[in-house]
């Protein structure tokens, strides 16, 4: 009898490990909650960002560094968070539903807010706000967008510049990325590109040959956020906090200096929450 129990102690041991076992097993497929809070992250302790490898002063790759004011804001936000940001190069296309299908905790492009994109993801409060660009060369002859319909115009698929082309009726050529946009005005196969117009005049000027300017510009209503899925809200709700404290610590602000030296900000415009008290950068 006291073999039979030491067996039965046995079993009941072995057993005990192969459902711990099992359980480490089962637990290395689900998805890491992230250091600190469950922000639902894909890996613990980093945020993985989607973003775009050609758009300066944007988001843009230099010297193999993912840079640009929108990639070292939420560098800076992820420092808050106790978080390593890991950056990988997509299409605008397609960032917005890999954000909400999981390839990404989060997207970073000055992606503009609009209902329709809601529709897709959520999004942070905004931290920048934006101008509509018209590239063109200068022996177009156009100097302003209501110069456009007639025109072959290009834009890049997806971003708010090819919904306000589609909306006038311009019938636009799309391209996956601001490169075949500016390519396109260069090899004279389009007549202007409706682009971003922070990254419209860099790239004119440090890629245009000579030939691409940027014709005129607006104001768009709407301001530019950091996406997340539709499903995380607590990734959400942290990078809020932390886009405030990078508000009030004065990184916003440097990196706005920084990127867009000169750019005055609009009366109306306030970053993050709005609550935040901030030095506006100098114009």
């Amino acid at each position: 009898m006291r073999a039979f129990g030491a067996f039965q102690r046995v079993v009941a041991v072995a057993g005990a490990v192969t459902l711990a076992v099992s359980m480490v097993a089962c637990g290395s497929d689900q998805k890491d909650a992230g250091s600190g809070p469950d922000l639902g992250l894909l890996k613990s302790g980093t945020l993985r960002i989607g973003t775009l490898t050609d758009a300066p002063p944007n988001v843009y790759v230099q010297d193999g560094k993912f840079t640009g004011f929108d990639n070292d804001l939420i560098s800076a936000v992820a420092a808050k968070l106790n978080l390593k940001p890991e950056f990988v190069g997509t299409d605008f296309s397609a960032l917005l539903s890999q954000v909400n299908g999981g390839q990404y905790d989060l997207g970073s492009s000055s992606i503009t807010i609009t209902e329709a994109r809601k529709k897709t993801v959520a999004f942070s409060n905004g931290y920048d706000f934006g101008y509509l660009g018209l590239n063109t060369t200068k022996s177009s002859g156009i100097t302003s967008f209501d110069q456009l319909p007639g025109k072959r115009v290009v834009v890049v698929q997806g971003t708010v510049q090819d919904d306000y082309a589609t909306g006038k009726n311009l019938n636009p050529v799309r391209v996956p990325n601001y490169n075949a946009a500016l390519g396109q005005l260069k090899a004279g196969t389009a007549d202007a590109w409706v682009s971003p117009a922070e990254i419209g005049e860099k790239m004119a000027k440090e890629q245009g040959g000579g030939t691409v300017i940027l014709a005129a510009k607006e104001l768009s209503a709407a301001p530019m956020a950091f996406a997340v899925a539709k499903s995380n809200d607590k990734l959400r709700e942290a990078v809020n906090k932390a886009l405030d404290e990078v508000i009030a610590d004065g990184t916003w602000t440097k990196l706005v200096e920084k990127y867009y030296p000169g750019r005055a900000v609009p009366a109306n415009f306030k970053p993050g929450s709005g609550s935040v008290k901030f030095t506006a950068p100098k114009a």
